[in-house]
């Protein structure tokens, strides 16, 4: 058996969904297929899921949300008609749709992950049902029935343990299994979802579960890239790359596949194939716990921005017991998350995303770490890129650290911080936004470009 999971630019019209039933239907081993919301169609098309949002808030502020919602039952509308499909969708879909709009409001986050999930609930019931108009046996199922149960958090569920369990019972069912992803039930019966781009969760959930032989995951690109197409021209394609490398790769800023998407077919030992859509006799990218290390120290490059540090100074910090704990837990009071925590012995930088913060907080965080761990100095770098440099490889070659930083001192580009994780599969370079762009392909044409003799 096969998992399959096709994302929102693959299910963005008619003409794409019936390239999904063409790619499912030419393998008899793929029994189940995970579905996302309808993506975008055009650069500047919205997707279906980012109208849902703004259907949902427009109706907690009770604000006259009937437009919003037709904006997105006109995006069902359009491909069932593309597809020829019978008017009864339509109205199963317009009917669940507005009554999730009228629903209990009284918890806010509870009621969004409610309107945000109709996107690929509804959508796997119109997949469902054009199978079934080209005579192929194939079933929406519902994630509460199959057993897809998940903690209380909303926008960031977690499969409970005992969800394994119960969704092998999709081994037993008859034709194909039409999936929606991105959510699953509480035990108490509420919807809560997987944080965004959760559908490729959803996919590594069931492979596990199903002890699937293979999980594809089909996308827009013929394969993963050794780094942002948007940044390097033409770069090289990733054929063969480890959970490790694309887990260190997602969270950088890869988006091919979402960075929490791995951990459920890492742990069943289920390899995973990304592959295209609108190309599916393309090789596509694997990702494998072990793989033979033949291109060199380093596999690919990710970068993301909008991040910040804090940077705390004080003499004999190393001294100190319950420094690090005692700074942590006043960021822990604001709730906030961090990144990572480079450190010297009198000083130590705490990254975290930037959104996280406003003006009010950065002063209140400021005068708790002065005044409770007694700090020398306390100072905030705002506009910040982190650079992930990511291979197994680095563990059995010398110099890989001396390279990269030489790299960015021949591209003028000034080094904030560096911090290489413990496992030595990855490095990551901290340097201003503005050159983000420009060290990155400096770092590209140092691992990766052709050498001339």
């Amino acid at each position: 058996m096969k998992v399959v999971k096709f994302g929102g630019s693959s299910l963005a019209s008619g003409g794409q969904i019936n390239k999904v039933f063409e790619i499912v239907t030419s393998d008899s081993e793929r029994k189940v297929v995970v579905v996302s919301a309808p993506g975008k169609r055009y650069p500047d098309d919205a997707k279906v899921t980012d109208l849902l949002i703004e259907c949902g808030q427009a109706s907690l502020l009770e604000q006259d949300y009937q437009e919003l919602a037709e904006k997105v039952l006109q995006r069902y509308s359009t491909i069932a008609e593309e597809l020829r499909l019978p008017l009864a969708i339509m109205d199963e879909i317009r009917a669940d749709l507005l009554s999730r709009l009228e629903s209990d409001k009284s918890k806010p986050d509870r009621f969004m992950d409610r309107i945000k999930a109709s996107g690929e609930d509804n959508n796997a019931k119109l997949v469902a049902a054009y199978f079934r108009k080209m005579g192929v046996e194939a079933y929406y199922v519902d994630p509460k029935k199959a057993g897809l149960l998940v903690s209380d958090e909303p926008g960031n569920a977690q499969a409970l343990p005992e969800a394994y369990e119960q969704l092998q019972v999709l081994r037993s069912y008859p034709g194909i299994s039409i999936f929606p992803g991105f959510f699953g039930y509480s035990k108490e019966g509420d919807v809560y979802t997987f944080s965004r781009s959760g559908s490729d969760i959803t996919g590594s959930i069931l492979a596990n579960a199903l002890k699937a032989e293979l999980y594809e995951n089909f996308t827009d690109v013929d394969a993963v890239y050794s780094v942002n197409p948007f940044i390097v021209e033409k770069p090289k394609e990733i054929k063969e790359l480890t959970y490790r490398e694309m887990r260190e790769l997602s969270y950088a800023g890869f988006s091919v596949l979402h960075d929490e998407a791995l951990v459920p077919a890492f742990r069943a030992g289920i390899p995973v194939q990304v592959k295209n859509t609108n190309n599916p006799s393309a090789p596509g990218t694997r990702i494998v716990a072990v793989r033979d290390n033949t291109n060199g120290p380093v596999i690919g490059i990710a970068s993301d921005d909008g991040f910040c540090s804090i940077y705390v100074s004080k003499y004999l910090m190393n001294r100190e017991i319950g420094f690090g704990r005692k700074l942590l837990g006043i960021l822990e009071d604001f709730g906030l998350s961090y990144e990572h925590t480079p450190s010297g012995i009198d000083d130590i930088s705490v990254i975290l995303r930037e959104s996280q913060l406003d003006e009010t907080i950065e002063a209140q965080i400021k005068e708790r770490i002065m005044k409770e761990l007694h700090a020398d100095e306390v100072k905030f770098e705002h506009s910040l890129a982190l650079i992930m440099v990511v291979g197994e490889g680095m563990r059995r070659n010398v110099g890989t650290m001396s390279r990269a930083s030489k790299a960015l001192s021949n591209a003028h580009v000034n080094i904030e911080m560096i911090n290489q994780g413990s496992s030595e599969v990855s490095m990551m370079f901290g340097v201003k936004q503005v050159d983000e762009k420009r060290a990155v392909q400096a770092l590209y044409d140092e691992f990766f470009a052709p050498v001339t003799v």
